[in-house]
């Protein structure tokens, strides 16, 4: 394991975390977007977030399984970012100019499917996600400092 592994892993998570709290900022700015230039009103959108695993490991951890596991990785990163496809509230109010013109929902229109209180929790949690991982960083310079001291 490298000197700067442990930053670089920390960095990673640190992006994704930043990642995913511009993607909530953008599901609350949209909260009452009901039209885009797809149609229709904005989706909610998701982070999904996978390991990056190490192809290589020079070490294992007493608790990794070898025939399941290449090692401890070497940090996070994005797959994807997805709509969700739940439909959002209908609420009625004919006036509207993106109220259904026929049909059984005649009047009605749909706002999105996001939900601010859960989106402000998910915000939470990003947040204090990247702080962890801007602890972990801090920590290994702390570290990286002592150990020059005592090579001094």
């Amino acid at each position: 394991m490298g000197l700067f592994t442990s930053i670089n892993i920390a960095a990673t998570g640190m992006s994704v975390e930043r990642l995913r709290g511009d993607v909530i900022s953008n599901n609350i700015a949209n909260a009452t977007t009901t039209r885009t230039q797809e149609g229709g009103p904005y989706r909610k959108q998701s982070v999904v977030i996978e390991p990056i695993a190490s192809e290589h490991p020079t070490w294992r951890l007493p608790f990794v399984n070898v025939d399941q596991d290449n090692g401890p990785g070497k940090g996070v990163r994005v797959r994807e970012i997805v709509k969700d496809t739940e439909q959002g509230r209908m609420v009625y109010d004919p006036d509207h100019p993106d109220a259904i013109k026929s049909g059984p929902n005649k009047g009605y229109v749909e706002y999105p499917n996001v939900n601010i209180v859960n989106e402000m929790v998910d915000m939470i949690s990003a947040n204090r996600a990247y702080e962890a991982n801007s602890s972990v960083i801090q920590g290994s310079k702390e570290m990286f400092a002592a150990a020059l001291q005592i090579g001094q």
